[in-house]
């Protein structure tokens, strides 16, 4: 029974730090360009979103860290790669829009001309009280906060179901409503850093008294399935409430807007309450979570010479000075870098679920840098330079132009080291 509440509490946190702000507002705009065939873009959604999580987790349990993983490409190009990454997925990127987004989607519509930079000072500050243990913000975030963060969004699906808002639309061609979910459920970005979130569960069992790294391993692949379900559910609900507005959506409205008026449809002026209840819930858990464990992955790469608790007050600090001063700005430098790693991230976690395929170091090295090369080419081809064969590549309108790219060149590498070997061996 214990253990059964450890690999809830500790999946209910894990939700918590996926199930952000945005992750609330886009699938409603998704079920609502979708209209009756809103399940189909919605599991294409899945499949590049919770999907990738779900196989990162698996693979990183059983590998023990994303740097087993990451060091089979080289181990200075593996710990770069997931530096950069926890950098920008914590306090470079994330964590101060959290506060930004709380502010203007729960503070000002409820609370109007509440000062924005006391309301940082305040959101951060209790971030950093409920950090300072670990332990402990795993079990507030899984035992309390994520509970209440289901339980009014069951309320708001619940009776968008009972009640819907409209006729679902019917005339909405669905042959690119799959391509579009797969599209836009890659580019979420939701796996991100995954080596330092995985690290954290481990740890986080660990201190529970599991010892044992197979079962530490099963546990954080339970706890990832738990949390995986919860997205998949309540994503569900709200790409239906979307469906539900498809006929009377007009392209116009954004998609906070279109959220807005599915909450204020469904409850009136409650729902401009709940909804301000559910956007702080989700904010805050993700910060409190990203914030424990960005500190933890730190103070465990310097190898605690820089204190856990050094860290969360930084962390902390920094994000309440930017999310007044400029994260829009943050943002546009950071996103393009992370366009480039995120797709190297994913090769090699994809290379190591498959080990009798992909079985030396040389595949691992030839797959990551040959999609390094062709994410760095799409993100300046995206800045107007234009470089012409990368449209032509495989799976381009998906997103995934990287990854024919990079099978070739895992194969070529272990081609090369192959004949390499042989070379030495008969001199």
């Amino acid at each position: 029974m214990r253990k059964r509440m450890d690999v809830l509490i500790i999946g209910f946190m894990l939700f918590a730090n996926f199930f952000g702000a945005g992750n609330l507002i886009f699938p409603p705009f998704l079920g609502a360009t979708s209209g009756s065939n809103w399940l189909t873009s919605f599991v294409g959604f899945i499949v590049a979103d919770i999907g990738i999580i779900l196989l990162s987790i698996y693979a990183i349990a059983k590998a023990g860290s994303y740097q087993n993983i990451a060091s089979r490409a080289g181990k200075r190009f593996g710990i770069s790669i997931e530096l950069i990454m926890m950098l920008c997925l914590g306090p470079i990127l994330v964590i101060p829009r959290t506060s930004a987004t709380t502010f203007e989607l729960s503070i000002a519509p409820i609370f109007g001309d509440f000062n924005k930079v006391i309301f940082s000072i305040i959101f951060f500050t209790l971030v950093f009280l409920l950090t300072m243990r670990p332990s402990k913000t795993v079990n507030i975030i899984g035992k309390y906060l994520t509970p209440v963060l289901l339980v009014t969004l069951f309320v708001l699906i619940v009776k968008g179901i009972i009640s819907p808002l409209g006729d679902i639309k019917t005339d909405i061609n669905s042959e690119s409503l799959f391509a579009h979910g797969l599209t836009q459920g890659y580019q979420t970005m939701d796996a991100l850093g995954m080596g330092g979130v995985v690290a954290f569960i481990i740890a986080s069992f660990k201190s529970r008294g599991y010892s044992d790294k197979k079962e530490v391993a099963s546990l954080t692949i339970k706890a990832s399935l738990i949390a995986g379900i919860g997205l998949i559910i309540v994503y569900g609900g709200l790409a239906f409430l979307g469906a539900t507005m498809s006929n009377s959506y007009n392209g116009l409205m954004s998609q906070t807007e279109l959220l807005s008026s599915i909450t204020r449809g469904l409850l009136g002026n409650l729902g401009t309450i709940l909804l301000g209840i559910i956007v702080a819930c989700a904010c805050f858990t993700t910060a409190a979570s990203l914030t424990s464990i960005t500190a933890k992955y730190f103070s465990d790469l310097t190898k605690n010479k820089i204190k856990y608790e050094y860290l969360v007050m930084g962390i902390c600090i920094y994000s309440t000075i930017m999310s007044n001063l400029g994260v829009d700005r943050i943002i546009a430098i950071a996103v393009p870098i992370l366009t480039v790693l995120y797709p190297v991230a994913i090769i090699l976690v994809l290379l190591s679920s498959m080990p009798k395929i992909f079985t030396t170091d040389s595949m691992f090295k030839g797959a990551a840098y040959t999609t390094l090369v062709i994410s760095t080419l799409t993100v300046i081809d995206s800045f107007g330079i234009s470089i012409g064969f990368i449209h032509k590549l495989p799976f381009n309108n998906l997103g995934f132009n990287w990854i024919i790219p990079a099978l070739i060149g895992a194969f070529i590498a272990k081609l090369i080291s192959n004949i390499t070997s042989k070379v030495i061996y008969n001199d």
